[in-house]
């Protein structure tokens, strides 16, 4: 029992981590096309939320029980 839920643990932990890299490297593509079209306004805008971004996700992993509990088993 307790393996099952383990496993349906890390399957959502896997998954979330999955999506939120994928969001991630949509930030670094469009930063580098923004980059090679030299425009600079957009690329500090698409800078700045992939901040923001990174550091919602940050705080919203260290607020989470459930990976508290995954990191520290």
């Amino acid at each position: 029992m307790k393996n099952d839920i383990r496993d349906t643990k890390n399957d959502v932990i896997e998954r979330n981590i999955v999506l939120i890299s994928k969001i991630y490297e949509s930030f670094e593509v469009l930063e580098e096309t923004l980059g090679g079209l030299k425009l600079e306004e957009p690329l500090f805008i698409i800078n700045a939320a992939k901040k923001s971004f990174a550091n919602s996700v940050y705080n919203s992993i260290k607020g989470n029980d459930l990976y508290k509990a995954h990191f520290k088993n």
